[in-house]
């Protein structure tokens, strides 16, 4: 079964995609019919498949979730505890366990079974860069 680790560099929040680098990996792979499954290896960032066309939609991702969940430091969010690592760790925990760390996406064909406007993005709740590692493991 093949598998590849990615590594995903990332310049604090956001939505980086990384679909380009998987339909490489199954190309690679000589993938036909299956299952790719996608796993991030962090617990402060998350993976998303969310559409690619209009850069607006990441806009409003990444300012809904600022909203949803903001750094330790506002005022509304005393309450954390976890706070050794700085204002945006634990909401970014939160942000993770809100969303998912793994995903499984159908391959036919040797292809991304996604639609028209879907991309595979790994989704950072943290200020600093990063260098991320996502697993994947393709199942045939």
């Amino acid at each position: 079964m093949p598998q590849k680790i990615l590594t995903v560099s990332t310049r604090g929040q956001g939505l980086y995609e990384f679909t380009g680098e998987v339909a490489d990996f199954l190309r690679s792979a000589g993938a036909g019919e299956g299952l790719l499954t996608v796993f991030v290896r962090h617990t402060s960032c998350s993976l998303l498949i969310q559409e690619n066309a209009d850069p607006d939609v990441k806009t409003d991702l990444n300012a809904f979730f600022r909203r949803l969940v903001p750094p330790s430091s506002d005022p509304s969010m005393r309450w954390i505890v976890h706070t050794t690592e700085g204002p945006d760790d634990m909401p970014a925990h939160i942000k993770a366990a809100l969303t998912q760390v793994s995903v499984g996406i159908p391959v036919i064909g040797g292809r991304l079974a996604l639609g028209t406007w879907q991309g595979i993005y790994l989704f950072e709740h943290r200020d600093q860069p990063h260098r991320r590692e996502v697993v994947l493991h393709f199942g045939g």
